[in-house]
């Protein structure tokens, strides 16, 4: 087990100004994190737990791999200096994969070829139960350039469908952190953004399945999104969305679905990642920002307090 050294005593109502665990140094805010993370997903296990704090503040092996076997040992310590609370430990059996396989046959289904007005209505389901979260995980991942990994923090994943027939996946997750274009975009200060910055969502995953070819598709579903999902995040989370983000790989795609749904394009990424708050990554995966305000007054109220 790594040392730790914690520049000032820990106690039962308060978190130390610093503290230095197995060779990095976690300022005040990052450990405000951790304990807020840990508040508000307490329904998790103290592994996923530890993850989630690790992909936001980037903590990983020189290969890419998350320093969470490090990061529960650094939550166990101040949870037991009272600093913050833990979940009990849960039987959770095998470890299992992270990512989904995909090696079992796959028969693709007959093309869906028509207008977008012949796939109304649209059907945007949660997905629910071991099967269907199954289902959409290989599709995720056998489809979408990016794959299927296991999103960190808060997330909704969605079926569109119609008439019973699967036509896309959408993924809804916490926001980014920090991005200078849309901070910018809004107005807001460093404060404000720590206050506000769980009223926004992030769309962290699109895939419209490869064998539905329907033009205007895309742009409806995103509008539909925009209608249901800020309700079902509101009942799951108990914060009403003010605001959708999306990154978009310019190399890759137009953004053309998010334009005709009237998503603002406010710049782009440094290429950090969206989790990067040290800017060791700068210039990697350089993506272009979208965002639609879900109020009239999104940047107002994003700027309060």
């Amino acid at each position: 087990m790594c040392p730790a050294r914690t520049d000032r005593a820990t106690t039962s109502i308060s978190m130390p100004e610093s503290l230095t665990f197995c060779g990095r140094t976690f300022a005040a805010d990052e450990l405000e994190l951790m304990r807020q993370t840990a508040a508000e997903f307490s329904a998790l296990g103290v592994t996923e737990i530890a993850r989630t704090i690790c992909e936001l503040l980037q903590w990983q092996r020189p290969g890419g791999r998350l320093k969470n076997h490090e990061c529960r040992q650094l939550l166990e310590l101040l949870a037991a200096e009272g600093a913050l609370q833990l979940p009990g430990l849960r039987k959770l059996g095998g470890r299992g994969p992270r990512r989904p396989e995909v090696c079992n046959p796959f028969l693709r289904p007959a093309p869906v070829e028509c207008t977008a007005s012949e796939c109304e209505p649209l059907e945007m389901t949660l997905v629910g139960g071991k099967a269907d979260s199954r289902l959409w995980r290989e599709e995720m991942e056998r489809h979408h350039y990016l794959g299927c990994r296991v999103p960190f923090g808060a997330n909704l994943r969605y079926w569109v469908r119609n008439r019973g027939r699967e036509l896309a996946c959408l993924l809804w997750t916490s926001p980014a952190w920090k991005m200078q274009a849309r901070d910018t975009w809004i107005g807001w200060n460093d404060e404000q953004r720590q206050r506000n910055l769980q009223s926004i969502v992030n769309n962290g995953r699109f895939l419209v399945l490869p064998w539905v070819r329907v033009q205007g598709l895309a742009s409806k579903i995103l509008a539909l999104s925009a209608r249901q999902m800020p309700r079902d995040w509101e009942i799951r989370y108990g914060c009403r969305p003010l605001l959708l983000e999306t990154l978009v790989d310019a190399a890759r795609f137009r953004g053309t679905c998010y334009r005709a749904a009237n998503w603002i394009h406010v710049g782009q990424t440094a290429g950090r990642g969206r989790m990067d708050r040290e800017h060791k990554s700068h210039g990697q995966a350089v993506k272009d920002i979208y965002v639609y305000p879900l109020v009239r007054d999104a940047r107002q109220q994003l700027c309060r307090g």
